[in-house]
């Protein structure tokens, strides 16, 4: 059996960006599970969003991904997997079923970009992309939402 790969310490700054990611899906599953009203979840996943993510997306996208060929099939699943995030959350009335899609495809995009992505991309990267990436990537995430659904018992 082979080691894990020790992560790469400028990587080690998105997985703490992935950590809220993950926070969030775990967010919406809870209200979800309380059956908190859907537009309450929406109003903090749009606000996620538009603060957080789409700024991180943009910078994957320019930063990291770019370090692979665009025809390789591990640029390809990132980049439709991103795709695929915007759609669900452009969506205006975010139902139910919608915000189960996000929280299962945010969980399992963070999850493919860590288990598999990184490790690829720390092997490929060069020093000086490397040091591209954690410049892009030096800024902190917002998280301080007032209507903490996920912790409401109504």
């Amino acid at each position: 059996m082979t080691a894990p790969i020790k992560r790469n310490e400028t990587l080690q700054i998105i997985s703490r960006e992935h950590h809220f990611a993950l926070l969030l899906c775990w967010k919406i599953r809870e209200g979800l599970k309380k059956n908190i009203e859907a537009k309450r979840i929406q109003d903090y996943i749009d606000w996620f969003w538009e603060n957080n993510l789409i700024h991180h997306f943009e910078i994957e996208e320019a930063t990291l991904f770019t370090i692979l060929p665009k025809e390789n099939g591990l640029y390809k699943i990132a980049m439709e997997e991103h795709e695929s995030l915007r759609k669900l959350f452009s969506e205006k009335n975010k139902t139910k079923e919608i915000l189960e899609n996000i929280a299962y495809e945010l969980d399992a995009h963070v999850r493919f970009e860590e288990r598999t992505l990184f490790n690829v991309l720390q092997i490929l990267a060069t020093k000086e992309q490397l040091q591209q990436i954690e410049q892009h990537h030096n800024y902190k995430i917002l998280d301080d939402w007032e209507d903490e659904f996920w912790v409401s018992k109504n």
